[in-house]
């Protein structure tokens, strides 16, 4: 399985968990995963990503190693979120996902059939 991360923007804290909590409710089980945290640094996004749900089929070690290949890649996207969350202050959260590539685009091209 192919794993992607990805920060995806900040949030205010109440928005984000009001996404999450729709999420829970589906019946079927997600393949991409959306997190929140306060602090723009690797060690946060590891210990987040460790909350994947195990019943939907994840291979952590490759979530984590692919966390981590997003985050030596990428200084300049981390640099620039790490100051768009300061900049939007307390009660915000840097939210990422990390999906299976599959799922992604699934839900892509979902969205897509949906705006035709």
């Amino acid at each position: 399985m192919e794993y992607t991360f990805d920060i995806v923007g900040v949030s205010p804290v109440l928005y984000f968990f009001d996404h999450q909590q729709q999420n829970m409710q589906k019946s079927q089980p997600q393949r991409i995963e959306y997190f929140g945290t306060d602090t723009c640094t690797l060690d946060a996004f590891l210990e987040s990503v460790e909350s994947v749900p195990a019943s939907g089929g994840w291979n952590l070690d490759q979530v984590v190693d692919t966390v981590i290949e997003f985050w030596l890649n990428n200084a300049e996207s981390i640099q620039y979120w790490k100051t768009r969350l300061k900049d939007a202050g307390r009660d915000n959260l840097l939210v990422a996902r990390v999906a299976d590539i599959k799922a992604l685009q699934a839900e892509f091209e979902s969205l897509l059939d949906k705006n035709l």
